[in-house]
């Protein structure tokens, strides 16, 4: 489903919300700015309606299941409590949503000043530099600036000075930016060239100072969350056998809520907290599902249902019925997300080595061009010095132009061009400027060795970025995937140990014959979780730390990968579908591991 598809199904699941509270109400201004922002179909008030809709109806869905768990004027308020927390869901998600999409978008804020600064380089024309920019870019920032330039005709201006006005106050850098970039515009030779390198070392220190100051606020809220979300629930699951073995009593339908519902909801509720209050995201390439190179063969989603299958009833054997519906819902959505994404990550990756040569490739041509050699012809030249995915897409555009004799941003970019399979703005932007410098001539070498210098800039600063919060979010994925599944199936392994003991001793201490008695008595009552295999106690204790286990890796990964990366949809498909893989087979593992110790 397209993400147009998404926004029209949560506006219509909005507006009928809003009919159950047929109501006067006000907005605010960050909902309504989100909303403008978002393009959303529906209103400020309608949103606000919508709320309240939902607030009637959680409430009312959610009082049976709290009157099993409380008493009535307990589960009244905790009702009411529920339909509070569901209004309040559907009012701030616009506001989050859009916060998290201008990271996205302010991720590609030195890109914009660069693309502006290499075509100032060429021609000091404010308004053609920033048409250039507009037109040569992909997402939300490059779609401000097209329509700022559209704006701006007619006129005096260019819209960059717009431009940085309406994102100054996201990031300040870029505004100052865009002010150097428009005094460079109009300054002498010798001094534009100072002005256009210094309107880049701004918006980068900006960003890389934004993107600090995020990962130390944010240590704190991590650490946070990993004691209290991660450590402590575990570390009272492996006290839970010991407590039982004690004579405290263990509430069943307690330890289902607290796990598998206030657990992951309070999970999930930092996650999004956390992740809307990153200032800057470095996305990859976007990467659209129906990519030539992104296909999917229906018999490999067979597979993946015939593996699972082998692989319930075999953990329906050695361990118990309990563990099918883990290996069921692990196997099949894991196995489904990584199958269905593995080829968009092939593609991304083919973007980021075509990428890492782009720098170099400019700076080859540029120096050829420099010295006295055609653009077409040095293309061909550095074609065969360079390595790797980059020399290929060269050659492959050297190869088209002879074919069919076409220019060279026809080579590039045109429906048979090197990269019209190439989902890199990036690549395109230095394919834009090859071109222009065909037609500028030797004039444009210079200024293809300078962009050459600013492209592994801006690598190094991605670089950096990523590496700096990839400190912070390792130890989240590898709890989620890994340690808290270790911990968790060695837990229930233990407890199925204690249940065995306890048997052992009552059998010694009453007889056979009490213990017949006490077992036909248990099996006459009812009791929650008796309907699988094993004992009761093992089957119930064992699916509920293993769904928590399971929502607890989607939630970690998730976090960890939209804080690296930002709200990729491929990476974060690709990266919970290994870790559902990862926590499934390391919980079961576990389990078996530990029931052949104790």
């Amino acid at each position: 489903m397209s993400a147009e598809n998404h926004v029209s199904t949560a506006a219509d699941i909005v507006r009928a919300l809003a009919r159950l509270a047929p109501v006067d109400v006000d907005t605010s201004r960050p909902l309504a700015d989100a909303l403008s922002y978002l393009d959303a179909p529906v209103s400020g008030e309608t949103v606000v309606r919508g709320g309240y809709g939902a607030a009637v109806v959680v409430a009312f869905c959610s009082l049976p299941a709290v009157t099993l768990l409380a008493p009535p004027l307990v589960a009244v308020a905790a009702a009411f409590g529920c339909g509070l927390a569901g209004a309040h869901v559907i009012h701030r998600a616009p506001v989050l949503l859009a916060r998290t999409r201008r990271a996205g978008a302010l991720g590609d804020a030195a890109g914009v000043v660069n693309r502006v600064v290499l075509r100032l380089r060429l021609d000091p024309t404010a308004e053609r530099a920033a048409v250039f920019a507009a037109r040569t870019g992909r997402g939300p920032l490059a779609a401000s600036l097209a329509a700022h330039v559209r704006r701006a005709r007619g006129t005096p201006d260019s819209g960059l000075a717009a431009f940085g006005d309406e994102w100054a106050d996201r990031l300040p850098a870029l505004g100052r930016a865009t002010t150097l970039l428009l005094a460079s515009a109009a300054a002498t030779p010798g001094e534009r060239e100072r002005g256009l390198e210094r309107a880049l070392d701004t918006v980068l220190d900006g960003t890389r100072d934004r993107l600090a100051r995020f990962a130390d606020d944010v240590r704190a809220p991590l650490s946070g969350l990993y004691a209290f979300g991660v450590l402590l629930p575990l570390a009272l699951v492996g006290v839970l056998p010991a407590a039982s073995s004690a004579g405290v009593p263990v509430d069943t339908p307690a330890l289902v809520v607290v796990y598998d519902v206030v657990l992951p909801l309070g999970l999930f509720c930092a996650v999004v907290w956390l992740v809307s209050r990153r200032p800057v995201a470095f996305s990859p390439p976007r990467v659209d599902l129906d990519h030539p190179d992104a296909s999917v063969a229906p018999r490999e989603y067979l597979a993946v249902v015939a593996v699972v299958l082998a692989g319930i009833a075999v953990s329906g054997t050695a361990i118990g019925l309990w563990s099918a519906p883990l290996v069921a819902v692990g196997g099949l959505i894991g196995g489904s997300l990584v199958v269905r994404y593995q080829p968009a990550r092939r593609v991304h990756a083919h973007v980021r080595r075509v990428e890492s040569g782009l720098d170099d490739a400019l700076y080859l041509v540029g120096r050829h061009v420099v010295e006295g050699v055609a653009v077409e012809r040095a293309l061909d030249r550095v074609a065969d010095e360079l390595d790797g995915a980059t020399g290929e897409m060269l050659a492959d555009a050297v190869t088209t132009q002879r074919a069919l004799r076409v220019d060279v941003r026809a080579a590039f970019l045109g429906e048979d061009g090197a990269l019209a399979t190439i989902p890199s703005p990036r690549a395109r932007s230095a394919a834009e400027l090859l071109a222009l410098a065909a037609t500028e001539g030797e004039p444009a070498g210079a200024a293809l060795v300078a962009t050459a210098e600013q492209l592994n800039r801006l690598r190094r600063l991605e670089r950096e970025a990523r590496r700096e919060l990839s400190e912070l979010t390792e130890t989240l994925q590898n709890t989620g995937a890994l340690f808290g599944p270790l911990v968790g199936g060695a837990t229930v392994a233990l407890v199925e140990r204690l249940a065995g003991v306890s048997s052992s001793t009552a059998t010694s201490a009453f007889g056979t014959g009490a213990m017949d008695a006490a077992t036909t008595a248990a099996e006459s009552a009812p009791a929650a979780g008796s309907s699988l295999a094993g004992p009761p106690e093992t089957a119930t204790f064992g699916l509920t730390v293993g769904t928590y286990v399971l929502l607890s890796a989607v939630l970690l990964t998730a976090l960890a990968t939209a804080i690296e990366h930002g709200l990729d949809r491929v990476l974060l498909g690709y990266r919970i579908g290994l870790a559902l893989l990862a926590a499934t087979t390391t919980y079961l593992a576990a389990f078996v591991a530990a029931s052949l110790l104790v």
